[in-house]
């Protein structure tokens, strides 16, 4: 069970545009590739039982899952890593298009 459970998590951190890789690439960064792959254990261990508990089909919320949940947070950041690179950034509001 363990080992299929390595398995699982680690093809998930692989895959493209999707809620378990943006996970995993988020922890990789702050803890490290093989504490993240257990954090990915876990996370598919929970969304089993949610799955099984609820008798619900899956839901993939995406690759930008946790951009969109907090977005003044990720342009805090990709600012702040603009300028480490020594770029000038100014923000600006975006325009909204009206179809009229």
């Amino acid at each position: 069970m363990s080992t299929a459970l390595n398995q699982a998590a680690h093809a998930a951190s692989h895959t493209k545009n999707t809620y378990l890789s943006a996970q995993y690439r988020r922890l990789a960064a702050r803890r490290g590739k093989k504490k993240a792959i257990v954090a990915l254990e876990h996370t598919i261990l929970v969304i089993a039982y949610h799955l099984i508990k609820c008798k619900e089909p899956y839901r993939e919320l995406g690759g930008d899952y946790f951009d969109k949940r907090r977005p003044e947070v990720t342009v805090k950041h990709l600012v702040k890593r603009l300028e480490q690179l020594g770029y000038s950034v100014s923000l600006q509001q975006p325009v909204l298009c009206t179809a009229g």
